[in-house]
């Protein structure tokens, strides 16, 4: 591999982590909360939709982004409904958001845009900070990402000061372990559900978008293709951690990159263990198999107050 094909290869797994990368951001602030969100990828998939759809009405891809995110917080806020005031199973109603969404997406974007099964739309150029793009070989490949990539790495900043060194922190993880304890001390569970389960809408609205008006500047029929559930699995192999789960995300980049990367570089492999690669690590993740890992004491357990 020549030194250029690497800077690709890496340029190509920082892009395929990035959506993973807000989508488990959210569900690990989500999951220390209590509230495991199978609903990512309908989420996500919203997002992608709405964010495609009103770009290519407007042709602003920033107001595309904002509704996009909205209608994920949207979504997000049916999965808190169902999940903290109707205490209905997380897992079931996760699974049924999903599949809502995929049904939905694939209906609009039919009587929108006709038969067809994907469609073009306006989105964000790409952008590389001063001096880094400059960096030879590595600059343009490694650095020249859509701006919405820098807002991710900001965002994981961001989340680790406040779970790390603010009050926020401290109440959204006595909430996930002992939430009985916590109202006793004053703290509305039902509340801190509710906001946890929507800033996992609002970053999987990100992600979202970042898909369909960011990297790929297109919409087809449920592009999300799993990529929620194996942020899901990303908090999992990262053990509930912020720093291994961003670390688990890019692992998972890696993965898809290789199934472009190797049959550019002559290696012959199976296309079809390349594209399962990703799938593979995720269940090695849920399996337990990456090491003892311990939850939330109070995950997707149903709290029964206020």
């Amino acid at each position: 591999m020549t030194w250029e094909l690497f800077a690709v290869f890496i340029g190509s797994s920082i892009r395929f982590a990035i959506p993973l990368l807000f989508a488990s951001v959210g569900e690990l602030v989500s999951e220390r909360g209590g509230v495991l969100n199978m609903s990512l990828e309908g989420m996500m998939l919203t997002a992608a939709f709405v964010a495609a759809a009103t770009s290519q009405a407007f042709g602003d891809p920033m107001m595309g982004l904002l509704c996009g995110v909205i209608a994920a917080m949207l979504v997000a806020l049916l999965q808190a409904f169902l999940s903290n005031t109707l205490r209905a199973n997380q897992i079931v109603t996760g699974i049924g958001i999903n599949i809502l969404a995929i049904g939905g997406t694939t209906l609009a974007l039919r009587e929108i845009f006709g038969a067809r099964a994907s469609v073009e739309v306006s989105g964000f150029g790409k952008w590389s900070p001063p001096l880094l793009g400059d960096i030879p070989i590595f600059g343009g490949p490694v650095f020249t990402q859509v701006w919405l990539a820098y807002l991710a790495i900001a965002l994981v900043a961001g989340v680790w000061f406040v779970l790390r060194y603010t009050a926020i922190g401290v109440v959204i993880a006595a909430v996930g372990e002992d939430p009985q304890a916590a109202r006793k001390a004053g703290i509305s569970v039902v509340a801190v559900r509710y906001g946890v389960v929507l800033f996992a809408g609002f970053t999987c609205g990100l992600g979202g978008a970042f898909l369909s008006i960011g990297d790929l500047q297109t919409f087809t029929e449920n592009m999300i293709n799993g990529a929620g559930y194996i942020a899901i699995a990303a908090v999992i192999f990262g053990n509930w951690k912020l720093g291994r789960t961003v670390a688990a995300c890019f692992v998972f980049g890696t993965a898809t990159a290789l199934q472009y990367q190797l049959p550019a570089m002559g290696v012959n492999v199976p296309n079809a263990l390349l594209i399962m690669s990703p799938y593979l690590l995720a269940l090695i993740a849920v399996a337990g198999l990456a090491g003892r890992q311990r939850a939330p004491t109070a995950l997707t357990v149903p709290y029964w107050g206020r």
